[in-house]
């Protein structure tokens, strides 16, 4: 029966330690089955086919591999993010960076460039929010980069993909100055990338090692665009749980004014932004 297909897959998580063996459960039923598990007829016999692709994917999930790829989409910020190997997960963190750059935005339509962009979850929801005049996404990995070609597709977004590194010269000056510049950096240190978790192993490394210290992109996008921001241009970042002090430090250091940091609804303080004023002194170092 569908009941004890799906309670002993339940169980099964559970057993690897799985603290969302529920939620997860149910997820991957409905990608098996192609229904709720709330909706389904639970004391009828489990289609064979789905049943198999059922235990295949709790089997994949029990092992580590992450649920958001095994599904193939995740949610964003109201909107649906396609996510497979290759690409950074949209995490809840972000939704705080993109609600403090809609909250702290001083510019009607504004020209928006999103660095690291991954998927293009932050870009996307920038685009759908405060419906800006142009964004541009810039993005290293080819890999990640289909992904957000498909996730522009799937949104219906005019969202300008720049594959290329976002530190190369060549970029920066292809990309026109900007009200907003957003970014969630690799901001992991060496003893992070040294202990992560078993899910985690399975994302790109190169989007989650910022370094020893872990703030070398914080450093070194400041220093490539904070003259690319327009007059009130915000910079803007999403920091690891202990970096806020730090990155303040790296936009005040620049010149940056009105520098602060923002909770998310934990307590952490998520994102830093900091403000360009045309003629201000912004130190080039």
């Amino acid at each position: 029966m569908v009941r004890d297909i799906f309670e002993h897959a339940v169980k099964a998580l559970e057993q690897s330690g799985n603290d969302n063996s529920r939620f997860d459960a149910a997820q991957l039923f409905e990608k098996a089955f192609g229904v709720q598990y709330e909706l389904a007829d639970k004391s009828a016999p489990a289609d064979e086919k789905a049943a198999g692709l059922f235990n295949g994917y709790i089997e994949k999930r029990q092992s580590g591999y992450p649920l958001q790829y095994i599904l193939g989409e995740w949610e964003f910020y109201g909107l649906p993010v396609k996510v497979g190997e290759g690409v950074l997960i949209p995490r809840q963190d972000t939704e705080t960076l993109v609600e403090t750059v809609i909250r702290k935005s001083r510019t009607q339509r504004p020209v928006i460039i999103d660095l690291c962009s991954g998927s293009g979850c932050i870009a996307l929801a920038l685009e759908r929010e405060l419906s800006p005049s142009a964004v541009y996404a810039v993005e290293l990995s080819e890999q990640a980069a289909e992904y957000l070609k498909q996730n522009i597709e799937l949104n219906t977004s005019k969202v300008s993909l720049t594959v290329g590194d976002c530190l190369d010269k060549t970029v920066i000056d292809s990309l026109p100055k900007a009200d907003i510049i957003v970014c969630n950096p690799p901001y992991l240190t060496g003893d992070d990338m040294r202990s992560l978790q078993t899910e985690v192993t399975h994302e790109p490394q190169s989007a989650l090692y910022g370094g020893e210290d872990g703030l070398d992109f914080y450093r070194d996008i400041t220093r490539a665009y904070k003259t690319r921001l327009k007059h009130n241009g915000m910079l803007a970042f999403e920091v690891g749980h202990t970096q806020a002090e730090e990155v303040m430090e790296i936009l005040i250091q620049a010149g940056l004014e009105d520098v602060r940091a923002y909770k998310d609804y934990c307590g952490i303080r998520r994102a830093v932004v900091g403000f360009y004023t045309e003629g201000q002194n912004v130190r080039v170092y």
